[in-house]
């Protein structure tokens, strides 16, 4: 095993008979852009060196050239696709459009763009399917049984095995299986939300009867917050130059700078100092704990990492090695440091 890491572990995807490494890499802010493509080919072959067989990508990363990446990695490996688990998310394909600027169908999750897109981003991948298709947000001006047939032809035209949702509400979720019972088709099986020790309350308060139900998975996405969570940015009154939070352009990432020096920034870099002394107990990072602390829930099928360099995508892995050390008192450590535990609903009958 490279640099001496721990074994992979695989889960389902939710209720699914698919395997994926409960550590995937993603190429959300990084490859096709924001590294150059041999580090991304670098990053990439530690990964799947290290057991990892999960790669999501989207036809919205850096315009579609993440997809690019991805698929030249697969080709210059001589990695064979059924031994690998790859996904793509629809909804902003704007890159696909002349005209940019007024892409019209090539936004949303009409029929037309769920097929145009997806055929392609397979085109980019230069792959004749993937094992996952997200609709990477709702369409809220399509309707529901128009996007759940859309997707089902994917599948049934052999273009995609599963499909699922990105930052979906429970309700929709629960609407779309609702519609597919209905007609007989297939529903969404996986989520992929936002989820790290900053930001809890979808994925263990609103998603909670989800999971049973419909046996929904999940492949939780900014597992680090952006980077906050690895304690980079305490003692700090900016953005630290070089870092991605001072210089990427995306719309997340934007949205996360302009809370710098705000009550929310200063009350998340206070959690993320208290973690400090926990993590410095355990012998490991804070970043570390809190990605074992994420492994720690059943409900995670996979947790999507990123990294830009080869050395990250190792950190990464060794979290396999801290969850077995996160007991339960030094959970109820983390909970006392952070106090942010959604609150249980209350039925009244």
């Amino acid at each position: 095993m490279s640099q001496g890491l721990p074994e992979m572990q695989y889960r389902f995807l939710g209720r699914t008979g698919l395997k994926v490494s409960v550590i995937s890499l993603g190429s959300w802010l990084t490859y096709g852009g924001h590294v150059g493509n041999e580090t991304a080919f670098d990053c990439l072959k530690a990964a799947y060196d290290a057991g990892v067989n999960f790669f999501d990508t989207a036809e919205t990363y850096s315009g579609g050239q993440s997809e690019v990446v991805l698929g030249e990695a697969i080709k210059k490996f001589g990695w064979k696709q059924n031994d690998l688990v790859i996904s793509t998310k629809l909804y902003w394909g704007k890159a696909n459009s002349a005209n940019p600027d007024k892409p019209l169908n090539n936004v949303g999750l009409s029929r037309k763009h769920i097929i145009e897109g997806m055929t392609l981003s397979l085109q980019r991948l230069d792959l004749p399917y993937v094992d996952i298709v997200y609709a990477h947000r709702p369409d809220r001006d399509t309707p529901m049984e128009e996007i759940v047939r859309g997707f089902n032809y994917l599948i049934n035209t052999g273009k995609a095995f599963y499909w699922g949702t990105s930052e979906w509400s429970a309700s929709e979720i629960a609407d779309a299986w609702r519609i597919a019972d209905k007609l007989g088709l297939v529903g969404p099986v996986v989520e992929q939300p936002q989820y790290n020790l900053l930001v809890r309350d979808r994925v263990e308060k609103e998603y909670r009867w989800l999971y049973e139900a419909h046996g929904l998975g999940l492949t939780v996405f900014s597992p680090l917050k952006g980077g906050v969570l690895t304690g980079k940015y305490n003692d700090t009154t900016t953005p630290p130059a070089g870092t991605r939070l001072a210089e990427s352009e995306d719309g997340y990432i934007q949205g996360l700078r302009k809370t710098v020096g705000d009550d929310t920034w200063t009350k998340q870099l206070k959690q993320v100092a208290a973690l400090k002394p926990i993590a410095e107990e355990l012998g490991i990072s804070t970043a570390q704990l809190s990605l074992a602390w994420i492994l720690r829930n059943p409900n995670i099928s996979s947790m999507i990492t990123g990294a830009s360099r080869v050395e990250q995508v190792y950190e990464n892995v060794r979290a396999l090695a801290v969850a077995d050390k996160l007991t339960d008192e030094v959970v109820e450590k983390i909970e006392a440091a952070i106090d942010n535990k959604p609150a249980e609903e209350i039925r009244r009958f």
